[in-house]
């Protein structure tokens, strides 16, 4: 497939996320804390905590139920997973702890393949959706890390569902299609799709059967989603091939943002059974899928891809008060208060941060700036002022709230509901 046209260096700097995103004050970094660890100011946090929210309404509205698992386990539990042997190099080294070693997860599966194997298991139970936004780690090396699309301290949207063989196809065309739903809401164009699968080498388990049924089923997968793709090899897990869906940074870099994986390897693994309805012990198969993928690397695409001019219910300030004089700092200050009391991110913008020109354009990638007047004040109404360049007449600030709201809370492609 041919990508999109490559942008001009102006327009490619200008929405390098490692520059605007320190300039919008979301992340930060300090040689103190290291490379590849970057920090989250307020107003980055805010648009992070509105994506968490996000996929956990998402997965909870798919039949998912959520864990936290530690991020720590014993080096004994990542050779039973396969990673000590085949992921070793990504990991970092173990930390000596009473007698034993632990490791800094690379990733949440073996611990959720665990809390499956913790109960006994029946068919009825079955698919049993697990999600988690957790924390898992790999040892970068310094040369590849930037911004936030590769950090070294990953906050992962990750999900495993436990299903039976027959299941395991719908499954993850569920997880694609939910992928898709959230690029709309999100505003991501995926650049392509691919089938990544085993190369050469040693990297991978030597299960020429597994990978074939796998792979197999994930072209089920994408055919029955209708999108095209290419196959890739030498792009797939250790333990089995995967859906990655690539996005493209302003410059035209790929990177893989969400995936879907069918995992025949693990449950063998960590001896996963469930109860049949024939009464006897069978294997799970364990979907994996990743929504949204790091938290770090969707944030650092969403900069790009809106220029940091996130949707409305993203933003990290969405309304911004104007009011034109000192005289109408009281009425700001309560308008502040009831935008807070129903959820909104808001702040004011007083007189003396400059003049009412300067401060709209300081302003310019908050959706809504309501701006008070002195007719405004005395009226309680806002004359609102949206960051596509349009403005709206004069209303009753409680109209203004409640509209501004229904956009923000339906998490509205628009501005406005007259769109």
């Amino acid at each position: 497939m041919r990508g999109p046209p490559r942008p001009h260096r102006e327009e490619t700097t200008m929405h390098d996320h490692r520059r605007l995103g320190r300039e919008l004050d979301l992340f930060d970094t300090d040689p103190l804390i290291g490379a590849g660890l970057p920090y989250w100011m307020p107003d980055g946090a805010a648009v992070r905590h509105s994506l968490e929210e996000y996929v956990r309404d998402l997965e909870r509205r798919a039949g998912y139920r959520h864990v936290y698992s530690p991020v720590l386990g014993k080096r004994e539990l990542y050779e039973i997973s396969g990673h000590w042997a085949h992921y070793s190099d990504d990991m970092f080294p173990p930390m000596d702890l009473g007698g034993e070693q632990v490791v800094l997860r690379p990733s949440l599966c073996p611990h959720h393949a665990l809390i499956y194997r913790s109960r006994s298991r029946s068919y009825r139970e079955l698919p049993l959706r697990m999600a988690e936004l957790g924390g898992m780690y790999r040892a970068e090396l310094s040369g590849v890390l930037g911004g936030l699309t590769r950090v070294r301290a990953i906050q992962l949207n990750d999900a495993h569902v436990f299903c039976t063989l027959d299941q395991a196809v719908d499954e993850a065309a569920d997880a694609l299609r939910m992928i898709g739903e959230a690029y709309d809401a999100l505003g991501i164009r995926p650049a392509r799709y691919r089938l990544s699968l085993p190369g050469p080498g040693g990297k991978y388990v030597a299960d020429p059967g597994l990978w074939a049924r796998a792979s197999a089923m994930l072209r089920e997968v994408l055919d029955r989603g209708g999108v095209a793709y290419e196959a890739a090899e030498g792009e797939a897990a250790f333990y089995g091939p995967k859906i990655d869906v690539q996005v493209a940074d302003p410059s035209g870099r790929e990177s893989t943002l969400s995936t879907v994986q069918i995992d025949l390897h693990q449950p063998e693994r960590f001896g996963l059974r469930y109860i049949g309805p024939d009464g006897e012990r069978h294997r799970p198969v364990m979907v994996h899928r990743s929504i949204i993928g790091s938290l770090e690397r969707a944030v650092a695409h969403l900069v790009e891809a809106h220029g940091g001019a996130f949707p409305a219910w993203l933003a990290p300030i969405q309304v911004m008060v104007l009011p034109v004089s000192d005289e109408q700092l009281e009425q700001a200050a309560r308008l502040e208060h009831r935008f807070l009391e129903r959820g909104l991110r808001v702040r004011v913008a007083a007189p003396d941060e400059g003049t009412l020109g300067a401060r709209v354009r300081a302003a310019r990638l908050v959706p809504y700036q309501a701006v008070i007047g002195p007719r405004e004040a005395e009226g309680d109404r806002v004359a609102l002022r949206l960051r596509d360049g349009r403005r709206v007449d004069p209303m009753p600030a409680e109209e203004a709230l409640h509209r501004i709201r229904a956009a923000v809370t339906r998490r509205a492609g628009g501005l406005w509901d007259d769109e």
